[in-house]
């Protein structure tokens, strides 16, 4: 809708009082014009439609050429200004590399692999194929055995770079074989950049919601306010399924052992535990206890609670008596706590169990208790990590084998 009529005024509207929006909004002006808001509202309701206004049809789009040629330097400058990038350099997709990763699927080239827009409110929706993520996998120096995990990614329809104004952040968890088989790190560093396909993988599903689902244009499809840190790489985790006490997330949402599923998460991202003003560092540890605490700080919010723990911390809990996620997750979401109202007792030996079946609390979007465990890194040290993340589809990676 190219001349839909749009009013501006002052914002966010939220958090203030009844005079401050009277005053700015009511009687305010309209931002970009210095116009009465409501003097213009008016006129836009009432007066009647032009002739450009009336037409109707479907917008066109041009995808450009196929292929765009010059010096290497040259093209890195093209698909800098034309926004192909994530701003930082790329690997030049040429036709050669980019059958090279097609090697690494048996779908075809021009198959329709998703839909995607940066969000479900906002702008209208492109499609690509798996020639399309071919291309950006090329461009985020992806390998072909990475291929079918972006494929995966870019089949959700999900995107990496959300339009909200909030600054999201995109992640996703691997269970399976397919960890060892391409190198993903589940050790030391393993939420960080510190392993090619891990960082490949996250790259490769930024630029395809670029280029694939038009996302991450600051000022149009990208609006977060002060933006996100985890928006300068998709987040990939591979679960730690060797050292860890407890079955892969993935065999919990219902797959088998051992089958590669990668499950999407979204929400705010994650951080240190030591930030939370409910853990206290100390010679005696209740990590369930701080766990239970950090929820009821944070949960029922938007994205819920997903702690990412090592697995010398996830032992300490299975040792408290938990032998289980799903016990911890009872007993950590039973509603006994109000939000805000429990204290750490870092002191106070193993964690109790639930005597009886709570009603467990309210997440973001209905997703029951909304709290997840993963575990991943290395045995080296006590640390851990919480945020508020949401899962989403969880995907089977071998149909893009």
């Amino acid at each position: 809708m190219p001349n839909f009529r749009i009013q501006y005024f002052r914002g966010p509207v939220w958090a203030k009082t009844k005079e401050q929006l009277k005053k700015q909004i009511v009687e305010g002006n309209n931002p970009v014009n210095g116009k009465p808001v409501m003097k213009e509202m008016v006129e836009i309701l009432t007066k009647p439609l032009t002739e450009e206004e009336k037409k109707t049809g479907e917008y066109k789009r041009d995808k450009g050429p196929l292929t765009f040629t010059g010096t290497p330097d040259e093209l890195q400058k093209l698909f800098l200004e034309k926004r192909f990038t994530d701003f930082m350099p790329v690997i030049l997709p040429t036709e050669e590399k980019v059958a090279e990763m097609l090697k690494g699927t048996s779908h075809r080239p021009d198959e329709l692999l998703g839909r995607m827009n940066p969000g479900s409110e906002a702008g209208d929706t492109w499609t690509y194929t798996v020639k399309d993520a071919a291309v950006n996998a090329v461009m985020a120096g992806a390998k072909p055995e990475y291929f079918p995990i972006i494929l995966a990614l870019g089949s959700s329809g999900s995107p990496a770079l959300n339009v909200s104004d909030n600054g999201f952040m995109a992640g996703a968890v691997v269970n399976g074989r397919i960890r060892d088989e391409i190198g993903l790190n589940y050790e030391i560093g393993a939420v960080g950049p510190y392993a090619h396909a891990n960082t490949a993988i996250g790259r490769a599903w930024n630029l395809l919601s670029i280029n694939g689902g038009n996302c991450g244009k600051v000022g149009t499809t990208y609006m977060g306010t002060v933006g996100n840190a985890h928006n300068a790489l998709a987040l990939i985790i591979a679960e730690n399924e060797r050292d860890s006490p407890f079955k892969p997330y993935a065999v919990r949402r219902g797959f088998k052992e051992g089958q590669n599923i990668i499950t999407l998460f979204t929400g705010w991202g994650i951080l240190s535990a030591a930030n939370w003003r409910v853990n206290v560092w100390g010679p005696d540890m209740n990590y369930p206890q701080i766990i239970k605490d950090i929820y009821a700080q944070q949960s029922p919010g938007l994205f819920g609670t997903t702690v990412v723990l090592s697995p010398p911390i996830a032992d300490f809990v299975k040792d408290a008596g938990f032998d289980t996620v799903e016990k911890l997750t009872e007993w950590v979401t039973q509603s006994a706590n109000p939000p805000m109202a429990a204290k750490p007792k870092p002191n106070a030996g193993p964690a109790p169990q639930a005597k009886a079946k709570a009603k467990p609390k309210r997440g973001g979007f209905g997703m029951g208790s909304n709290f997840h465990v993963i575990v991943t890194g290395a045995s080296n040290n006590n640390y851990w990590m919480v945020g508020g993340m949401m899962p989403g589809q969880s995907i089977e990676i071998d149909k893009w084998r």
